[in-house]
């Protein structure tokens, strides 16, 4: 564990991982705060220079010639060992990643245990896993084997910065891929920490790290050594990192926004749990999670009862500093963020919406000092307003009302979005049926919260929520290349005919 020091308001001066040695280097270093009190500094982290970004690449690609060798059921017991290393010290890791993503601790810890769970999923999968495989051919014998790329580089948002981090490292290592990882400025220090420890089952250079803003994650997607471009973050960022990789014609996958709709059909038992469900999937890490609901769209016969029944249980949510155990949602990332989402509610409320600030205030002394905000339950707008077209990442939802099936298709699929959706309903055949017809990468039916995308479970988005697919089996899949080898003679080709007789 990286020094703690005395323990919540220690400050940690994390470095960068090259070659197998964590190194302070750079130029200059950049400051983590708080989002719950702004003037408390979190911990330092380097700004890399280009020049240690090359070392880094340089390294991992060195490492590639043997990590690429080593058999995958080697390399996925290295995964497995390091699963169970991470969960040691798990509490005090916990409070950092609270402290610089103001998530609440309940959220941090589950995150953790996340990451381990990906780390032993891929870990399970090396024993199994076939790397060549024959291909029936009548003509010969045809060997198609899937080789590891190279030097990948993993470009990792502040929002769940262990888990999406390890959903892109862990299959790029099973693979046999080397691995530059690039946290955000945001929340850089609980990833560093935890890639401290996975690093410590792995040889040098197999898995470095590269700290600093858009200029370092610019070096490593335009860098003629690295191969792949895995980036999780927002579509506007995504479309600038796949410009920076095409060049060079890297593989590139993409894990963007979203804009996540939920269908409430007219059977939905809101007597059971489907209100505090889709509560617990609106809100968690106050709304900053990219596959998060993000639209209500309520059959017009329960349109009423739903939003008193949403609005009643979004009243009881505390909102504070995410160390104390009765918060139930903690800050925005940064006063950035919080002016973004007070710019929608301004102009949802001018426009004439009905606006419904709920929730508690648990400090309302400190609140000032913190990036918070209610929640926010908006209605009376349509697909014209600011708040229901685009990722409003807070603590604000719109509710609207629809009339027949077909009508709440059509507004789930007005967007320009397509990462994640969810259908609620006391009908699941009704559900899935439905499904099938909305636009998005996964649709979940009677369930939406965090942990409904399973790391077995292919998750990624249609049209601007991005290109490729995470989790599973097909994330390992899009780690390598394909490779056909084959001793197939095809058949003879027929004698042509000519004039003056056969021509061979």
């Amino acid at each position: 564990m990286a020094d703690l020091g005395a323990g919540a308001g220690a400050t940690v001066d994390e470095r960068i991982l090259i070659d197998g040695e964590w190194v302070d280097r750079g130029d200059g270093r950049l400051t983590v705060l708080d989002p719950a009190d702004e003037g408390q500094v979190v911990g330092t982290v380097p700004h890399t220079s280009p020049v240690d970004v090359d070392l880094a690449v340089r390294a991992a690609s060195r490492a590639f010639q043997r990590w690429s060798r080593t058999a995958m059921a080697e390399r996925a017991e290295l995964l497995a060992r390091a699963a169970a290393s991470v969960l040691e010290d798990l509490e005090p890791r916990a409070v950092l990643l609270v402290r610089e993503s103001g998530k609440v601790i309940a959220e941090a810890r589950g995150e953790i245990r996340a990451g381990s769970g990906v780390l032993a999923y891929y870990g399970s999968l090396g024993t199994s896993y076939q790397q060549v495989e024959p291909l029936p051919s009548p003509n010969g014998r045809v060997l198609v084997a899937r080789e590891p790329m190279g030097v990948a580089a993993v470009i990792v948002p502040w929002n769940a910065p262990i888990l999406l981090g390890f959903l892109a490292v862990a299959p790029a290592l099973l693979a046999g891929n080397t691995v530059v990882v690039k946290p955000s400025t945001e929340a850089p220090l609980a990833l560093c920490d935890f890639i401290r420890v996975v690093s410590r089952h792995l040889p040098p250079g197999v898995l470095n790290v590269v700290t600093g803003s858009a200029d370092v994650g610019h070096a490593l997607a335009t860098h003629p050594l690295v191969r792949r471009v895995m980036f999780t973050g927002s579509t506007e960022v995504g479309r600038t990192v796949a410009a920076d990789a095409i060049a060079s014609l890297k593989r590139v996958s993409l894990e963007l926004g979203g804009n996540d709709p939920a269908l409430v059909l007219d059977d939905v038992d809101l007597d059971g749990d489907a209100v505090s469900e889709i509560v617990n999937a609106v809100y968690p890490t106050s709304g900053q999670v990219c596959y998060a609901i993000k639209r209500i769209y309520v059959q017009a016969s329960r349109y009423q009862e739903f939003v008193r029944r949403f609005v009643e249980a979004s009243s009881a949510l505390m909102v504070g500093n995410g160390l104390d155990p009765r918060s139930d949602l903690g800050p925005l990332i940064n006063r950035r963020q919080v002016a973004f989402v007070e710019s929608l509610v301004a102009d949802a409320r001018d426009r004439g919406a009905e606006v419904r600030v709920v929730g508690e205030r648990l400090d309302p002394s400190t609140w000032d000092r913190g990036c918070f905000h209610l929640p926010t339950v908006i209605t009376g707008v349509d697909h014209s307003f600011r708040v229901v077209e685009c990722e409003q990442f807070g603590p604000v939802i719109p509710i609207i009302p629809f009339d027949t099936e077909d009508e709440g298709i059509a507004l789930a699929n007005d967007t320009a979005f397509g990462l994640a959706s969810s259908i609620w309903t006391s009908d699941e055949e009704r559900g899935m049926s439905l499904a099938r017809r909305i636009e998005a990468g996964s649709t979940f039916v009677n369930v939406h919260r965090p942990g409904a995308s399973g790391v077995d479970m292919p998750f990624g988005g249609f049209k601007e929520s991005g290109l490729g697919r995470g989790h599973g089996v097909v994330a390992l899949e899009e780690q390598f290349e394909l490779h056909t080898i084959s001793t197939r003679r095809p058949p003879a080709p027929p004698l042509i005919q000519g004039p003056a007789g056969v021509i061979a």
